[in-house]
């Protein structure tokens, strides 16, 4: 067999919060496209719904939509019991849901903080949690976090404090996680993308005046594209990476080096 054979991911069953839009529409595609059912879980299941059928259509494979509050422990909960009872079983997730809010430090309401911690840290620890106790007791699996760039530097020009804490965090829950099951089957390794050129980036009234300086300072003079996520997911996700867990993967155009 065949390294492209050995990657594929045929039979596998898993899930990708935040997956309606974005990175994670993009790697629940390629999830689908190597083979695996799928389950996109987002908050607005109207766009989850479109996603899943969209997905279904263009691979053949079982997509579905569920709406997942991740902050919410009733709902990630009912939301592992949902992927388990349609699509047969639990192999991998991409734990990928996320926000930002740019305000600068000394304006930043304790509320805007905690919508941040919430949905970046929370929700990813909630996730993780339901996903892995299932994994460790079926027989183990692997989970993605989406961690940041932003976990290793501190973006410039806007003030985010609360997204790179976050983001930071996740590197360290990845690692945390992935040491306490590492003899248990379940492997948790992490990305950290760079500045991706998402339809929501793209459009955003408060960040457009911010690629030019961005694609300034970046090496390779450019955003990546969603798509150039979609491989190390893949990896991931599959059996030739039976030997990586704990591992953070930047994906940022060399950004970070200098």
């Amino acid at each position: 067999m065949g390294i492209l054979e050995k990657m594929r991911l045929d039979g596998k069953k898993g899930f990708v919060t935040g997956g309606a839009r974005g990175i994670g529409k993009c790697t629940a595609r390629a999830f689908a496209e190597a083979g695996a059912d799928v389950a996109i879980a987002d908050i607005d299941l109207d766009e989850a719904k479109k996603t899943a059928k969209e997905l279904s259509e263009q691979t053949g494979r079982k997509v579905i939509a569920i709406k997942t509050d991740c902050t919410i422990k009733e709902d990630v909960d009912s939301m592992i019991e949902e992927v388990v009872e349609k699509l047969g079983g639990l192999h991998f997730c991409h734990s990928n849901a996320g926000i930002c809010i740019n305000a600068p430090a000394e304006e930043m309401t304790y509320e805007q903080w905690y919508k941040v911690i919430n949905v970046n840290l929370n929700g990813v620890f909630l996730t993780d949690i339901a996903a892995g106790k299932y994994m460790l007791e079926h027989g183990g699996g692997s989970i993605i976090n989406t961690a940041s760039m932003s976990a290793h530097i501190v973006n410039v020009p806007q003030p985010q404090c609360a997204y790179n804490a976050s983001k930071a965090a996740v590197i360290q829950l990845t690692k945390s996680l992935a040491v306490e099951w590492a003899k248990r089957g379940v492997r948790v390794n992490s990305i950290s993308p760079g500045y991706i050129g998402t339809e929501l980036t793209l459009n955003s009234p408060a960040l457009i005046p911010l690629i030019g300086q961005w694609n300034q300072m970046a090496p390779l003079g450019r955003m990546g594209k969603p798509e150039e996520l979609e491989s190390i997911c893949v990896y991931l996700a599959g059996d030739t990476s039976s030997f990586t867990t704990g591992s953070d993967f930047i994906i940022d155009g060399a950004f970070t080096c200098f």
